[in-house]
């Protein structure tokens, strides 16, 4: 189980490129790789990454199956990046009941609400890891009951 190092709420109409270089800042010093999907390659995201020395990993576009001597690289980082995310999107809306709407209303309440049950997320995964118990084995029932 991963556990989001940083995070930000915004507008659908808000480019992933323009969010990341400020969630990059917030990054521990020991997180080296950034891993992205092929929207994260560019000028910006690409220059934090650098100027924080982290190495971006992103897919590549074009016709598969590539044959450059990053292809195995990028082949098992992308399948850990999306692994991680679609595991971590779909237990965090299974656990906080969101496969649809939100149950607030305006962007301020939707950011408290989306960012609180990302750090109550954290806490209880951190809390489980210290503890050895498992850390996706009843978690729902875990988070529920406190």
């Amino acid at each position: 189980m991963w556990i989001p190092l940083s995070a930000s709420l915004t507008p659908a109409d808000v480019a992933d490129n323009q969010m990341a270089p400020s969630l990059i800042e917030e990054l521990p010093q020991e997180v080296r790789f950034v891993l992205g999907d092929t929207h994260y390659k560019s000028g910006n995201v690409r220059d934090k990454c650098q100027r924080t020395e982290r190495f971006l990993v992103t897919s590549k576009r074009g016709t598969y199956p590539h044959t450059d001597a990053g292809v195995e690289v990028r082949r098992i980082f992308n399948k850990l990046r999306s692994l991680a995310n679609e595991n971590f999107n779909e237990h965090f809306k299974a656990i906080f009941d969101v496969h649809g709407q939100v149950p607030t209303k305006g962007r301020i309440n939707t950011a408290r609400f989306a960012l609180g049950a990302v750090l109550v997320y954290q806490l209880a995964l951190l809390h489980r890891h210290e503890r050895r118990s498992g850390v996706n084995r009843g978690l729902k029932s875990f988070l529920r009951a406190a």
